[in-house]
């Protein structure tokens, strides 16, 4: 469960502020709703500011939370009078009445908190990078290697190696991989998957070829070594070159 921290400037426990806390099971800290308040408060992973009974104060903290330079999720307590009046350069992240049922306080929190974490992880320099069985694929320079050799990709290679990378192990149809990779307007046979993937092979190099597992009847998945299931037919390199 997540740690809250309550704004406050009411004499009161946290569930008679907001009853829906009381059935919920995270754990709450109160502080007086001050900006001073702020500079010793600990840490936790969502602030609840309390605006029932003075909107124009708690509207005036959410700014200067903002200020202070946390990207903490702040969600402001209304009654529903304030609803009227709440604008969106309070500096909030959401809104939620303080007599709220607990699924909907609960809904909030979990959106709040996980709307910041995605944050982070997309401000992260590797966000778009891709690592899987010694592949690594560059989303933003759109640049593959296998080890630290650079692979030289045409644009459908790279988008299939990219998107079967981000599924280690995962099964796809040739018809899926048609719609993932070319488009749902794309008309071309599923032969173009086949392809695609010797030529992927090809430029994995031999070492690296059964990188993309071929699973009978059925399609293709990147298979992470050296584990490879008993339904991936790491002879289907050689066959297709034989066929071609």
């Amino acid at each position: 469960m997540s740690t809250l921290l309550l704004l406050t400037n009411a004499l009161q426990p946290s569930a008679e502020i907001v009853p829906a806390l009381a059935l919920l099971g995270h754990g709450v800290k109160i502080l007086p709703a001050e900006g001073s308040a702020l500079l010793e408060a600990p840490d936790s992973d969502l602030l609840l500011v309390d605006g029932r009974q003075d909107l124009a104060g708690a509207r005036d903290l959410c700014r200067l939370i903002r200020t202070t330079g946390t990207d903490v999720p702040v969600l402001l307590l209304v009654t529903e009078g304030g609803l009227a009046v709440v604008s969106h350069d309070w500096g909030m992240d959401d809104v939620v009445l303080h007599t709220c049922g607990p699924a909907e306080l609960e809904a909030r929190i979990r959106l709040a908190i996980g709307a910041l974490a995605a944050a982070r992880d997309a401000a992260s320099p590797d966000a778009h990078v891709i690592r899987s069985g010694g592949v690594v694929v560059d989303d933003a320079a759109y640049t593959a290697k296998v080890g630290s050799r650079a692979l030289d990709l045409t644009f459908k290679e790279f988008e299939l190696l990219k998107f079967l990378a981000q599924h280690p192990g995962r099964v796809f149809s040739r018809q899926q991989l048609l719609q993932e990779v070319w488009g749902y307007d794309y008309f071309g046979g599923t032969r173009t998957v086949d392809v695609h993937v010797r030529r992927l092979r090809a430029k994995l190099g031999p070492d690296n070829e059964t990188l993309i597992g071929t699973v009978r009847n059925v399609g293709y998945r990147f298979v992470l070594p050296p584990k490879q299931g008993p339904d991936v037919d790491v002879d289907a390199p050689a066959r297709e070159r034989a066929d071609a």
